[in-house]
């Protein structure tokens, strides 16, 4: 298993750091939800906030690098006739899909670096992380679960063909329920839940946190992992039906 999902990461990698579309959404994406963030961030006197503003657009562009590309992997592979041999594979369906939106999350790290480096030269803004190895490790945790949730994204488009445009609908919406780019605690009482079982909130405390030096780290990092696991064992359920429902409906091949 642990093979099947190395291998698929790998090859589903270098595709996606060869195309186009993902290359370009992946270097351009970043810099422009950075250039956006540091010119609203860039009027407050707090040195925290460019901080958090930071964090929070190198986010951005992991979940855009992945909510879209997710949600329309599985639609190529039908319209390219592949969507069949993936199906029939002697392999479990999910762990040919799992390593898909997990290669797109790992493209999308480029993004902590780029928006650093962006701050940096560009905007001329110091970033200081007190403590750069739970930095690290926080940021690696929110790119799994990120990934994972992709996963549920890309099962769900084998049943229903226009699951692809839920990719776009859930981008904007997530990036104001996880914190990315204002406080959850701002946002009305009614989504803190919703908030709290997404698993990019908690990725983006730790990061917070370990830029910051304040708050726990570890907890909010454990939190992300579980959850992200979480997606990722509701979508190898669902799976199964999706793709049962799929053949009895005859749509598995239809674009």
């Amino acid at each position: 298993m642990v093979r099947v999902i190395v291998v698929g990461w790998w090859l589903h990698l270098k595709m996606a750091s060869r195309s186009a579309f993902d290359g370009i959404l992946g270097i351009l994406y970043p810099l422009f939800f950075a250039t956006t963030v540091f010119f609203m961030y860039g009027q407050s006197d707090d040195p925290n906030a460019l901080v958090v503003a930071s964090v929070g657009a190198s986010a951005m562009g992991v979940w855009s690098a992945v909510s879209t590309s997710a949600a329309t992997t599985l639609q190529r592979a039908r319209s390219q006739g592949t969507l069949e041999l993936l199906v029939c594979a002697p392999r479990p369906f999910p762990l040919l899909i799992a390593p898909t939106t997990l290669a797109l999350a790992t493209i999308g790290l480029y993004s902590f670096i780029a928006t650093l480096l962006w701050g940096r030269f560009a905007f001329d803004i110091h970033i200081a992380i007190s403590e750069p190895l739970k930095f690290i490790v926080a940021s690696l945790a929110l790119t799994l679960s990120i990934g994972l949730m992709g996963f549920l994204l890309a099962i769900v488009s084998v049943r229903y063909r226009s699951a692809w445009a839920l990719g776009t609908a859930f981008e904007f919406p997530v990036w104001l329920l996880c914190g990315f780019v204002i406080p959850i605690g701002l946002l009305p009482d009614w989504t803190q839940p919703i908030s709290k079982a997404l698993p990019p909130t908690w990725g983006i405390e730790a990061m917070d946190n370990a830029a910051s030096g304040d708050g726990a780290v570890w907890g909010s990092v454990a939190l992300c992992v579980l959850l992200g696991v979480g997606y990722a064992v509701i979508a190898a359920l669902l799976a199964d039906r999706v793709i049962t429902s799929a053949r009895t409906n005859a749509t598995l091949a239809l674009s």
